[in-house]
């Protein structure tokens, strides 16, 4: 697909979001309901019962997008203002596909000294947060900066009753796992005795070998830019240090020597096609670095021949695209939708085995239409399901409910009734949609 410059900017012309009222404002009546003198009304009602707050206002359903523009895209840190266009696109990617209302709050004077440049002052984000967390349902940490990110989520979620959700962690995490667990399906292997790379310790390699591990993977080496993390060297701290393995590998290359998966989240061609080769018998390759993986998908056909093998990228015109956009949308709609106080691990591992269980169910017409030309059918390229399948909504996001539930992180519901709800929401967005 190819998409110029000038179209680009010319569609980012006005912005991409905007105001939706719920109610309208017809007549005098509905005026005098809206604000005064009707509003006092609310306005008391929820000071005296505070638990009805997401009964008369928006809160349940909408999420700040919270960024301060510190790690933007693979672009780095070009500041609040500048990220405003990705919140921007977050925000309609989170009502397109979850109906959840979100809101770009990018955030100034968040480094250290209060300034615009610089390393993030976790402390500035966490208070920046908590003084805005009243109007929202759920928070999407975006686009900042580790290990700044890991401290600004873990005590949000401590300090916040509502979902807190670093997208950039977490939802590469869920997306990674569901294609690994439908690798296992093909090749015939269990998680347990996968050995598994990760190239790139940042936020996003961090979660995936936690999400791999909390899956029952047991071999798991995750690599800097200085080579594997192991426990032999001294320049470790923090997350690093927990994820340290004892081995002779030092390089990614070496580590990679008759391993089954590689999941790359670090930097253009930094693995060769005799990396790939040396790799145990049908191997996964995800290398989901962007634009440019860390290997080209031509490299690996090359080195690899007619032997069996999975590639998944980060791009949309390569099969297999590990994109956050199935994943943030669900968990949060499940996540507001039973008033979670968070999104713990049970519900992200829930949301994974929905996603790797939905690439696996035959796709139907109303889907293909989307992309003309692709092969949708379970196997080699195709572990993910795509972004326009609208069972997604449903199934992804009753399964994360689900999951609250039973972990406790939200009260009791039936939640037959509530798939009844998903899927009578479902036929009325794919209706308007047509």
């Amino acid at each position: 697909m190819a998409i110029t410059r000038e179209d680009v900017l010319d569609y980012h012309i006005g912005g991409k979001i905007g105001l939706r009222m719920t109610k309208m404002l017809t007549d005098l009546d509905s005026l005098c309901k809206a604000y005064t003198p009707g509003v006092a009304i609310a306005v008391k009602e929820i000071a005296g019962n505070p638990s009805t707050i997401c009964k008369y206002t928006a809160k349940q359903n909408l999420v700040a997008v919270v960024t301060d523009g510190t790690a933007i895209l693979g672009l780095g840190d070009l500041g609040a203002e500048a990220s405003i266009p990705v919140m921007e696109g977050k925000a309609v990617l989170f009502k397109a596909f979850g109906d959840v209302d979100g809101w770009p709050v990018p955030l100034n004077h968040c480094r250290q000294d209060g300034r615009n440049t610089g390393k993030t002052d976790p402390r500035r984000v966490i208070d920046a947060v908590c003084a805005i967390a009243p109007m929202y349902g759920g928070i999407n940490l975006e686009d900042i900066a580790a290990p700044a990110c890991f401290e600004i989520e873990d005590k949000l979620d401590e300090m916040l009753d509502i979902p807190v959700f670093h997208d950039d962690q977490w939802g590469t995490a869920v997306i990674t796992l569901a294609g690994v667990k439908n690798y296992c399906v093909l090749s015939e292997r269990n998680m347990s005795e996968l050995r598994i790379v990760i190239n790139g310790a940042g936020a996003a390699g961090i979660r995936i070998c936690e999400m791999l591990k909390a899956s029952g993977a047991r071999h798991v080496t995750l690599c800097d830019s200085k080579g594997v993390v192991r426990t032999e060297r001294s320049d470790l701290s923090g997350k690093k240090k927990e994820h340290a393995v004892k081995t002779s590998a030092s390089t990614v290359g070496e580590a990679l020597k008759d391993a089954h998966v590689f999941v790359g989240v670090s930097v253009a061609d930094c693995i060769k096609g005799q990396d790939v080769l040396a790799m145990a018998s049908y191997p996964a390759i995800f290398a989901m670095a962007n634009p440019d993986p860390e290997i080209q998908p031509a490299a690996v056909a090359l080195a690899l021949g007619q032997k069996p093998y999975v590639m998944a990228t980060g791009r949309s015109d390569y099969p297999n695209q590990i994109n956050n956009v199935l994943g943030f949308p669900f968990l949060f709609r499940g996540a507001l939708d039973v008033m979670a106080k968070t999104i713990n691990i049970q519900m992200k591992l829930a949301a994974a085995d929905a996603l790797a269980a939905g690439a696996r169910k035959s796709v139907p017409d109303e889907v293909r239409k989307y992309y003309p030309g692709a092969d949708l059918s379970f196997g080699v390229n195709y572990i993910i399901p795509k972004p326009f399948d609208r069972r997604l909504f449903v199934e992804v996001s009753l399964a994360v409910a689900e999951a609250a539930v039973k972990s406790g992180a939200a009260p009791a519901l039936d939640l037959g009734l509530y798939r009844t709800g998903l899927e009578h929401r479902n036929q009325a967005r794919l209706a308007v949609d047509e």
